[in-house]
Parts: C-alpha cells; sequence; structure tokens
C-alpha cells in the first residue's frame, strides 16, 4: 500500500523532492524488513525510477546502493551504464559487478569512468589488464596508486610503453619497491628517449650526441637497476634488454667492469642459450678457452675478447663486491689495465678503444666524486669530536 502511494505522489513530485524519496526507498530495500509483497514492489518502483527524466533520482539510487552486496543486480548494472554522474559510485565500490561486466565497462567508458574503475579494491588482473591496454593516463595513474590491484608483469610493460612518457607515470612507478626490474629499465628507456628528443627539439645539441649521451645515461641506470636485482627479476631484466636490442657487448662488457657478475653470467646465459650453472661454471674456468667459447657462442664481437679475458681475470683477483652500490658502477682500476692492455692489442678494434676511453674517463670522475664526498662528511664528523672533547 505505501509503495503504490509512493509510485502514486512520485509522478508529480519536484525533483529534488523525488531524488530523497529515492534515497530513502533504496535504504528501506536495503535495511527495512519489508514484506515479500512490499519488496517486490519496492524493486518494481525502483527499476520504473530508473526512467525517470532527472539525474539526481537516478543518482540518488546509485549512492545508497553502490556499496550494497544486497542491492538488486538488474538496478546496479543499468546504474553502472548510466551518465557518468550517476555511474561513477556504482563503478568504484559496488561489489555485484563482475570482473567481465568491468573490462567491458573500460573498453567503451570516458576517462572519469575508467578512473572509477581504477579505484576498486581488489581489482583482478583482467581488469587491470583492460585499463592498461585502453585505458587513458589518468586510469593508468589510478591504477598504479591502487595498493589492492593485481598488475600482471605484461600490464607494467603496457603502461610504460603507452604512457611512460608521462612524467607522473613515471614517478609514482619508480617509488614501488616491488616494481620489477625489466619494468624499471623500461622506464629508464622511455626517459632517456624523451630527454634526448627534447633537447634536439631545442637544438641544444645534434641528435648523433642526444642520442650517445641518452643510450650512455640508460646504461648507467641499467647497472643501478640489476645491482639491487636477483634471481628471476635478474633474469626477466636480461631478457628484456635482449629483447629491446639493449643487450650489447658494449653493456655486458661495463656489467664485468662493474664487478657484476651475477648479471654478466646471466647476460650470456640468455645470449648462448646455455643454463646459468653451466655458464657459470665456465666463467670460474681460468683458461681462456673456455671463455672465448662461451663468448663466441654468444654472439659478441671477437675483437672484445680480449678486453673481457682481461676484465674476468682482474675481477677473479679483486674478489666479488659485497654492495649493490659497488656493482653499481665502473671500477677504475679494472677498466685501466683492460685499456692498457687493449691499446697494445693489435686485434682490439677502434670502437672498443673508444668505448674503454669513455669507461676510463666516467670511472675517473665518480671516484674523485666519491673522494670528495668522504672529505666532506669527514669535515663535518670532526666538529663533533671536538665538541666531545671540550665537554
Amino acid at each position: 500500500m505505501i509503495v503504490r502511494q509512493f509510485i502514486s505522489w512520485i509522478r508529480t513530485a519536484p525533483a529534488g523532492e523525488r531524488a530523497e524519496a529515492t534515497r530513502a526507498l533504496a535504504r528501506a530495500w536495503l535495511i527495512s524488513d519489508l514484506s515479500h509483497d512490499d519488496r517486490v514492489a519496492a524493486e518494481g518502483a525502483l527499476l520504473m525510477l530508473l526512467d525517470d527524466p532527472s539525474p539526481l533520482v537516478r543518482q540518488a539510487m546509485a549512492e545508497a546502493f553502490a556499496w550494497s552486496a544486497e542491492a538488486p543486480a538488474a538496478i546496479v548494472r543499468a546504474l553502472s551504464a548510466d551518465q557518468p554522474t550517476v555511474a561513477l559510485p556504482v563503478l568504484e565500490h559496488s561489489p555485484l559487478l563482475i570482473d567481465a561486466d568491468l573490462v567491458d565497462i573500460v573498453a567503451t567508458g570516458n576517462d572519469e569512468v575508467q578512473c572509477a574503475i581504477a579505484r576498486r579494491i581488489a581489482l583482478a588482473t583482467s581488469v587491470c589488464a583492460a585499463i592498461a591496454e585502453v585505458g587513458c593516463a589518468a586510469a593508468a595513474l589510478e591504477l598504479i596508486e591502487n595498493p589492492y590491484a593485481e598488475l600482471a608483469p605484461f600490464s607494467w610493460d603496457r603502461i610504460v610503453e603507452r604512457h611512460g612518457h608521462l612524467a607522473a607515470i613515471r614517478e609514482a612507478m619508480l617509488v614501488l619497491e616491488d616494481l620489477p626490474a625489466a619494468t624499471r629499465a623500461a622506464l629508464v628507456a622511455k626517459l632517456s628517449e624523451t630527454l634526448a628528443q627534447f633537447v634536439v627539439a631545442r637544438n641544444w645539441l645534434s641528435a648523433d650526441r642526444a642520442g650517445r649521451m641518452a643510450t650512455e645515461a640508460r646504461d648507467r641506470s641499467t647497472m643501478n637497476i640489476a645491482a639491487r636485482s636477483r634471481g628471476d627479476d635478474m633474469q626477466g631484466l636480461v631478457r628484456h634488454l635482449r629483447v629491446t636490442g639493449q643487450l650489447t657487448a658494449g653493456l655486458i662488457l661495463r656489467a664485468l667492469l662493474s664487478n657484476n657478475l651475477e648479471l654478466f653470467d646471466a647476460a650470456l646465459a640468455e645470449l648462448s642459450d646455455l643454463p646459468l650453472a653451466r655458464v657459470s661454471a665456465l666463467l670460474h674456468d681460468r683458461r681462456g678457452s673456455s671463455l672465448h667459447a662461451l663468448l663466441r657462442r654468444a654472439g659478441l664481437p671477437e675483437g672484445t675478447f680480449a678486453a673481457f679475458q682481461v676484465a674476468l681475470e682482474a675481477c677473479h683477483e679483486n674478489g666479488f663486491v659485497d654492495t649493490d652500490e659497488g656493482a653499481a658502477r665502473l671500477r677504475r682500476r679494472m677498466v685501466e689495465r683492460v685499456l692498457t692492455h687493449c691499446e697494445t692489442d693489435r686485434g682490439a678494434t677502434e670502437p672498443l678503444l673508444i668505448l674503454l676511453r669513455r669507461f676510463a674517463t666516467e670511472s675517473a670522475r665518480e671516484e674523485a666524486r666519491l673522494f670528495c664526498d668522504e672529505l666532506v662528511a669527514d669535515e663535518a664528523i670532526v666538529p663533533v669530536y671536538d665538541d666531545l672533547i671540550a665537554a
């Protein structure tokens, strides 16, 4: 009886009053102890109100039903397909929308709709993949910042590919501690490419020089990423570097001259298609023939074999680094030792010598910077000691 009177009244009531009455009816449907007949009548009235010309009415219904798992499923699905001002609460919160519904809505919805879905709690891998594939940059950013989203590695890569040129996307991703190393490397490559294009467009550098500087910066960043990668994460990084054409002889030599044998081993295992354990065993064999055979199988230029041989001997003599920072930078004495050998080796090519000279300059500058940092740190400690003695 009450519902029948409600239906009669609402036909002529103003929009604002209709909205408040609809909100009350929706709450009553959820929490009141209605009889079966009244519940059926109330649901019929709410279904009728889906055709109300005022969005205020449908918005009131959406706000009442958005968080409830007991709401009428047909009404929730209808509200999710309404205009954004009505649909957003349902899209962001309703537990009644299944993953297939959300994937379809992502594909057809506007930016606001995609962002609302990206903010959902317990967002499934399939929905994350849809947002990564077709979502706008704002939705991708919401997805990155959503701690409940389950992103597969390929979804991370797709976001980098589509939106990695945007600073907000890069910054949001790089602060994530569990971001795959391969994705970090892809972000670095995207940033290097963006910066190179920027300076060339401003006529600050030639395209060739900007490209070389971007490559060197990318390789240094890759070493920093590799120094903090282990196990499967390292394997994924090396595989990414190979697929993107970054796993070059120069990068592998940089890894060895940085004393990062884990990256060096993984790179040769990837290029030679041999098990990592087998590669490690061959590299610990001090005979040069084993190393040369492995380098040849990996497809590296023969003109670099002598440099790899001398660098590996230096690694064995110096021992392994025990910090991530130590495995991320070139070792000056190793670089100079390899350069000195190659300058007297007739088999060394000019590109190799140019690369080694760049490594020598870089390692010397890095060593000088570290030395100055240590001096400054010592100067800061001395006054503290003096104050303690005076006290």
